[in-house]
């Protein structure tokens, strides 16, 4: 007798159960290397104290003696970006790539004495931020954590429909504590997936704007800025992201696709005609460009990124605890002319939205309230991660891969085929997995599943 076709239901504990498998390492490496990043204004002054913490006195050195120090200390070195003294107590900090390496230099902004050097990549906060957005292999790893986040978002949806309480409350609302072993596992896991489930979707989906697929198909939807504001400035075809790399943040997310605009008078004709610009020789003075940064009322705390070209821009930024004070003027390295200057006011209502998702996403919106948050989040996560394999693995029949059976016993729900449909077109990597998966459970895992078994395939 030919068996009725299995509900949304059944498919939807095996599509958990794949995605939990999936991402619960990445989960886990998220999480702890999100609060190792989480609590960088924390631990950089207590591991790296001699290089940032500096006592405060009365007279500074110019930018430009700062600078001409620096190149003496590195006469190879060539001179990346410039950040100023976020605060009274704190050094000035230059960006130099010497003899193949990249390295925070810093000096005293006050007698002009170098403090010491960290290489760029290899400290601790900078591996941390590079795993966490690409696993430290740069495009695959991107696309990894993208697919690993996109099947999170598939995970927490088919969760929250399979432990809906219906009529029950106990391990769904709050975790039965007088059981033992895979039951009180099982609470944990639901408890905690239930309850977060809103604030895991807020992460993950954060997070993904920042992806180098999805991010950008995402950006280039929805952040649009007022095409009038490039019309007087010769355009590159070189975007804003291209100052940002994954150790480094310099321009907001906002800023990521819009054009970087170009230098001197001829900037316009060589874009047309595909010249090649030679090295950078500006005219205008490092300080000179500080003193528009102070003169625009830009918050402490932005950078200063030099040109590479002939028509390449000094871009000045700040990528601000609060998206408020947000801000990128892009500086005629000849001229001094603000070419660009771009704030919160600037930014679309999904731009600002998603400015402020990233500051929550790294608690860098509220202060240590946010951190706290955050870190509880991530605590969630791992308990969840790491529950969500013991039950798995306690339950699971002895030499067996244990994937859940396909029952007919169950309630349906197609409005939940819609939306795991609709998942799959929002993320693309994560529709083309689907279907990947999907034909290996039919073909694989079913057949393999009905070799193990001695009657028909549940």
């Amino acid at each position: 007798m030919k068996q009725p076709k299995p509900n949304f239901y059944n498919l939807a504990w095996r599509w958990h159960f794949y995605a939990g498998l999936f991402v619960a390492p990445f989960m886990v490496m998220l999480a702890l290397t999100g609060i190792i990043y989480l609590f960088k204004p924390q631990l950089d002054p207590l591991m790296y104290g001699s290089l940032l913490n500096v006592p405060a006195a009365h007279h500074k050195v110019s930018a430009d003696d700062l600078l001409k120090r620096v190149k003496e200390a590195y006469p190879q070195g060539q001179i990346k970006q410039y950040l100023p003294p976020a605060n009274a107590e704190r050094s000035a900090q230059f960006v130099v790539i010497d003899k193949g390496h990249e390295l925070n230099v810093f000096i005293d902004p006050y007698h002009g004495d170098i403090l010491g050097e960290q290489d760029a990549k290899k400290n601790l906060q900078a591996i941390a931020r590079s795993i966490h957005g690409e696993l430290m292999i740069g495009t695959v790893g991107d696309r990894l954590v993208e697919l690993a986040a996109g099947w999170g978002v598939v995970l927490v949806v088919s969760g929250v429909f399979l432990w809906w309480p219906r009529g029950q409350s106990a391990g769904i609302l709050w975790p039965r504590l007088n059981s033992r072993g895979r039951v009180l596992w099982r609470d944990l896991h639901a408890v905690t997936g239930f309850w977060g489930a809103a604030l895991l979707l807020v992460m993950l989906l954060s997070g993904m704007t920042w992806t180098g697929f999805w991010g950008k198909q995402y950006a280039d939807l929805w952040n649009r800025f007022p095409v009038a504001m490039w019309n007087e400035v010769p355009k590159s075809d070189v975007e804003a992201r291209s100052l940002n790399s994954a150790t480094r943040q310099t321009v907001p997310w906002a800023m990521e696709n819009t054009p970087m605009p170009m230098s001197g008078d001829h900037a316009e004709h060589m874009a047309h005609t595909g010249t090649k610009a030679g090295p950078a020789a500006p005219t205008i003075s490092l300080q000179d460009v500080q003193n528009i940064a102070v003169q625009r009322k830009v918050k402490p705390g932005y950078s200063i990124t030099f040109p590479t070209t002939a028509t390449g821009v000094f871009t000045i930024a700040l990528f601000a605890d609060d998206p408020r004070n947000d801000a990128t003027l892009h500086v005629d390295q000849y001229t001094g002319d603000v070419l660009a200057d771009v704030r919160w006011t600037h930014y679309s209502n999904v731009a600002r939205a998603t400015e402020v998702g990233v500051m929550l996403h790294e608690g860098k919106m509220f202060g240590p309230f946010n951190q706290i948050i955050v870190l509880l989040i991530c605590l969630m996560i791992l308990l969840s991660a790491v529950s969500g394999v013991v039950i798995w693995w306690k339950r699971r029949p002895q030499g067996k891969f244990g994937v859940p059976p396909l029952r007919h016993d169950l309630p349906k729900w197609k409005t939940a085929m819609v939306i795991m449909f609709g998942l799959a077109v929002m993320f693309p990597l994560v529709g083309a997995s689907l279907i990947v998966v999907w034909v290996l459970d039919r073909v694989l895992l079913s057949r393999l599943n009905g070799l193990a078994e001695t009657g028909p395939a549940a």
